[in-house]
């Protein structure tokens, strides 16, 4: 059962529209999806909570940067008692074309900074994960400046469809309550 949803990425308005905070487009299209405002300010991030089926879950966006955001999770999931494989990440991946999505139950960080801060703070690789592809970049650019940069005009209609398929297939897993095994073939 999934009771808390993590959107990786990083506070300020210049990073907003970038390939690293993708974690946090889905999340923001999930919250308009199911209604709920992410408004609350705790354990250094914001939040919101929705009730369904008697159950609470929660949306979270650490606001701790990408590289510590595990200690705001941390934080969070200690506080609400929840195991770490009740927690769903969702963050953009390098090695996937740009718009294609992955879901998996557990995984490795990939070298991805932000999800193995996850790890360190959980301390497990046993947590559910939902991985956008922004795909890499064309030249032998400095990757940390492309996962900060926006995406191009062309890109954009891409992005929005698996930003769109990410919010729908999150918000089919909280209202079943799990993970199935067709969701897992239709989220990828």
């Amino acid at each position: 059962m999934i009771r808390l949803v993590v959107g990786l990425g990083n506070p300020g308005r210049e990073y907003e529209r970038t390939r690293h905070n993708v974690g946090w487009m889905v999340l923001d299209r999930l919250s308009e999806r199911l209604g709920i405002p992410i408004s609350k300010e705790k354990f250094r991030g914001i939040y919101g909570e929705l009730s369904v089926n008697g159950r609470k879950v929660f949306l979270l966006k650490p606001l701790t940067y990408m590289n510590r955001s595990g200690e705001s999770i941390a934080e969070f999931v200690r506080f609400y008692k929840i195991k770490p494989e009740e927690v769903m990440v969702v963050y953009d991946d390098l090695d996937l074309p740009l718009g294609k999505l992955r879901l998996r139950l557990k995984g490795s960080s990939g070298g991805h900074r932000g999800v193995e801060s996850v790890e360190k703070s959980l301390g497990t690789r046993e947590f559910p994960r939902l991985r956008i592809g922004i795909g890499r970049p064309e030249r032998k650019e400095d990757v940390v400046n492309y996962v900060l940069s926006p995406f191009g005009k062309s890109e954009l209609p891409v992005i929005g469809e698996a930003v769109e398929k990410g919010a729908e297939c999150l918000e089919e897993i909280i209202r079943s309550g799990e993970i199935s095994q067709k969701l897992l073939s239709k989220c990828n």
